[in-house]
């Protein structure tokens, strides 16, 4: 699994489209929290970082499914797929594996926007005038968004052998359960509503942000990871 997992990320940053793809990510996310006058911190006039935890899940729609749509689908489409299969790995291993690589770079990718958070302290009047509570809070489901949407990613991937059809289910399967299930939820159905709500990524996400890690959003969110996760598993324990 270490060596799988190491040839992941190598094949990531070995090419120039990994780099690409992160220098996008932050330079959007640079735009929308200090540019942007709709949603720049310096026209806003407080000393947090609403913005970056607002707009996030919206690149991360985007970006999530681009760095998994190569993870299963090049690997069938290449024929090296049927070779991994005959590595000393089970089936569960190699998902693991390709997962736990995304997820990383994931987590590459957030790093930088640390930044932000020594930034905003500087600029606060007084200096570290800002909830720290509500921003680690925010971060850390900025986190578990990611993570859910990689294994979402992985099993668009598992679907299909074409890149670029493994980008489009993703970003749709993301984007219906952050914004879908939400829209959903705002209409006023009765309990379809309460429902829909409760199955919505951004209402856990939004729990999240307050600064209060709630057990329940924490095992809502793992479990929509191995949910994807098995269903990777099982699509291609099938083909």
């Amino acid at each position: 699994m270490q060596s799988l997992f190491l040839k992941e990320i190598n094949a990531f940053f070995g090419s120039l489209l990994g780099y690409l793809v992160l220098a996008l990510f932050l330079l959007a996310l640079g735009l929308i929290v200090w540019v942007f006058p709709e949603s720049s911190v310096l026209e806003y006039g407080f000393a947090d970082l609403e913005a970056l935890f607002a707009y996030t899940p919206y690149v991360f729609t985007f970006l999530v499914p681009a760095l998994s749509m190569r993870a299963i689908a090049d690997e069938r489409k290449t024929g090296t797929w049927e070779l991994l299969r005959t590595s000393p790995l089970s089936l569960v291993q190699i998902i693991l594996a390709k997962y736990l690589a995304l997820l990383c770079l994931v987590l590459v990718a957030l790093l930088p926007t640390l930044l932000y958070f020594y930034s905003i302290i500087q600029l606060g009047d007084p200096i570290g005038n800002l909830d720290q509570a509500g921003f680690f809070g925010s971060w850390i489901g900025l986190i578990m968004i990611g993570a859910v949407f990689a294994a979402v990613g992985l099993f668009a991937s598992a679907l299909t052998s074409q890149q670029v059809v493994a980008f489009v289910l993703g970003v749709f399967l993301c984007f219906v359960l952050y914004f879908g299930f939400s829209a959903l939820g705002d209409m006023q159905l009765g309990n379809i509503s309460y429902w829909a709500s409760d199955l919505s990524l951004s209402f856990h996400y939004i729990n999240l942000s307050r600064g209060v890690i709630d057990s329940a959003d924490l095992f809502f969110l793992f479990g929509m990871i191995w949910l994807f996760l098995g269903g990777a598993v099982l699509v291609l324990r099938n083909k």
